[in-house]
């Protein structure tokens, strides 16, 4: 194969590749609004933002998902970009301003609309409960590495698309909930302790699932010798480090995400001093000499 081939869909979904499209041009087009309107973002925001997007799209829409779906660490890498550093990068670079700016009016009005944005509100609501986020965060997790699913979605395409897609939306979801800053979230707002409660929360499951793998005595996941694996490697080996991917980097992004939310704290607090300061200094001005 040349190099380009590998940047090829191997199995090419107009959904995808629609969806993708459409959100660089709105991301595109926010950015060049916002510029003549409010002045330029800093530089790695965007930076930060396309990492994701093309994070996400390589592992849905490359020679990777091939590779994916013949080989059980590939696909646990695929799924790790999906669910967790792809989303966590496009929440980090603070995209609603940009994206909402890229709107076109006609359709942001339209969304407006209580027909529509009331219904919207309450899905979003209900979406990013504090109980509800972290259980289908990791309940997809476990549903989709349960080996009797796990077959029929990798020997089926629209289960396999499905899978993907419901890894990267609920990523987002659950990523947006955890490392937005408050005032970004509105009223759905959550408490940087319950947080932090959160993260500790949804990383003992998935390094338990992980271990479980990583340490079976024998193989879990049929689907790969049925399908041929795409390198010669023995299906233990696989499955090994397929776990490891799974264990590891579940407590490397709760810790990550801790440090975020640290982050946002110490942030809120300078604000906070800066307004006293000001408040202060507004006061004393005020005071006939």
């Amino acid at each position: 194969m040349s190099d380009l081939a590998y940047l090829l869909p191997w199995q090419f979904s107009p959904t995808a590749c629609a969806v993708f499209a459409l959100t660089l041009a709105l991301y595109v087009r926010g950015l060049v609004a916002l510029r003549r309107t409010s002045g330029a973002i800093r530089w790695w925001r965007p930076a930060v933002f396309l990492l994701g997007l093309a994070l996400n799209y390589a592992v849905m829409q490359t020679y990777f998902d091939f590779l994916a779906q013949h080989m059980f660490w590939i696909h646990r890498l695929q799924h790790l970009i999906l669910h967790h550093i792809g989303p966590a990068l496009l929440v980090l670079s603070a995209p609603v301003p940009v994206l909402r700016a890229g709107i076109p009016e006609p359709t942001w009005r339209w969304l407006c609309r209580p027909g529509v944005r009331v219904p919207l509100g309450r899905l979003w609501r209900a979406l990013q409960h504090p109980v509800l986020a972290p259980v289908l965060f990791v309940g997809l997790i476990y549903f989709w590495l349960t080996p009797s699913i796990h077959l029929t979605a990798m020997l089926d395409q629209r289960r396999y698309l499905l899978m993907n897609w419901s890894m990267l939306i609920d990523g987002i979801l659950f990523w947006w909930l955890m490392l937005a800053p408050r005032e970004a979230q509105g009223a759905s707002a959550l408490g940087y302790g319950m947080r932090c409660i959160i993260l500790t929360a949804v990383a003992m499951p998935q390094i338990a699932l992980g271990a479980y793998i990583a340490l079976s005595a024998k193989p879990l996941f049929d689907v790969y010798a049925l399908c041929g694996r795409a390198w010669a490697i023995s299906p233990m080996l696989d499955q090994q480090i397929g776990g490891l991917l799974t264990w590891i980097p579940a407590a490397m992004m709760s810790a990550v995400g801790g440090i975020v939310v640290l982050h946002h704290v110490l942030a809120e607090e300078r604000r906070s001093g800066a307004r006293a300061a000001r408040q202060t200094s507004d006061a004393s001005a005020r005071v006939p000499a």
